[in-house]
C-alpha cells in the first residue's frame, strides 16, 4: 500500500490523480454556478443590441406621449399635441432601431 502513495515513497511530485481529481472539482463547481444562477455569462452583442431595441420601442412612444400629455395640459390643445409627439416618438423610435439594425453583431 505504502508503494502506491508517491508521498509515502519519499516522491514529493504531485501526483496526477489529484491533478485529475482537482479539474473534475472545478469542472463541477463551475457547472454548479451556472446552474445555481451565481455564474454571469457574458452577454453577447446581440443581446446588448435586442435589449437596446426593446428599450427604443418602449421609451421613444412613452416619452412621446409624456411630454405631449403634458403640453396638451398646458397649452389646453388636448388631444392634437399628445397624438403630435406621440407619433413623433414613434418615428423616432424606428429610426433609432434602423440604426442599431445596421451595427453588425460579433
Amino acid at each position: 500500500m505504502a508503494s502506491e502513495d508517491p508521498v509515502q515513497d519519499g516522491n514529493r511530485n504531485k501526483d496526477p490523480r489529484l491533478d485529475s481529481l482537482d479539474m473534475q472539482l472545478k469542472k463541477v463547481r463551475e457547472a454548479e454556478d451556472i446552474r445555481s444562477g451565481k455564474a454571469n455569462p457574458p452577454v453577447s452583442k446581440g443581446m446588448r443590441q435586442g435589449n437596446r431595441v426593446l428599450t427604443e420601442l418602449i421609451a421613444g412612444p412613452a416619452g412621446g406621449a409624456i411630454v405631449g400629455g403634458l403640453l396638451d395640459r398646458w397649452l389646453e390643445t388636448a388631444p392634437w399635441l399628445l397624438l403630435t409627439c406621440l407619433f413623433l416618438g414613434i418615428g423616432v423610435a424606428f429610426r433609432n432601431i434602423i440604426k442599431i439594425s445596421a451595427e453588425r453583431p460579433e
